[in-house]
């Protein structure tokens, strides 16, 4: 797991590097093993009062079709730099009114061994056709627990970050 340090050197870097103007703000640099996410948020269309919800929403989907085409070259620039020095993926997103979007996102090889219980829950998931393997079926889980569960995962990882920070004020191993 990255160090509440190491997150901010790379928020940091992210702020200063990105061009001028790519976003109205920079939302989230979310870093894991694998990844560097960044989100920032772009100005949502004025349609008025009178638009109805299916405009703002087509609206919406038209901003972020054409911010992600518009400023693809700079992104990927950016990217190629951030992948070389700090040896992860980088993976973008907008956040638009009240929408996040997401264009690109690294999907990790995860390997697990499960006792037959386990995997009689996937093998259900796939019979019943959510899932069509066993792969998805698994992603499938943790996505529910993820939306399930979101306030008590961001509790832990926060505790995590703050072992991490007293690990790190600790003396050296050496």
């Amino acid at each position: 797991m990255i160090t509440t340090e190491q997150e901010q050197k790379l928020r940091g870097w992210f702020a200063g590097r990105l061009p001028e103007g790519l976003f109205d703000e920079l939302v989230d640099v979310i870093v894991d093993r694998e990844e560097i996410t960044v989100v920032g948020r772009i100005p949502a269309p004025d349609l008025g009062a009178e638009a109805s919800q299916a405009e703002r929403d087509a609206s919406v989907d038209g901003r972020v079709s054409e911010f992600r085409e518009r400023t693809r070259d700079e992104r990927m620039g950016v990217a190629r730099e951030a992948e070389r020095r700090f040896g992860r993926k980088v993976s973008w997103g907008v956040e638009c009114g009240d929408r996040r979007a997401m264009y690109t996102t690294v999907a990790a090889p995860v390997m697990t061994r499960l006792r037959q219980p386990e995997r009689e829950v996937l093998d259900t998931l796939i019979a019943g056709g959510v899932a069509r393997s066993r792969s998805e079926a698994l992603a499938w889980c943790v996505r529910l627990v993820q939306r399930n569960a979101d306030s008590w995962l961001g509790d832990l990882r926060d505790s995590l970050k703050h072992v991490q920070d007293v690990r790190a004020q600790g003396p050296d191993a050496d």
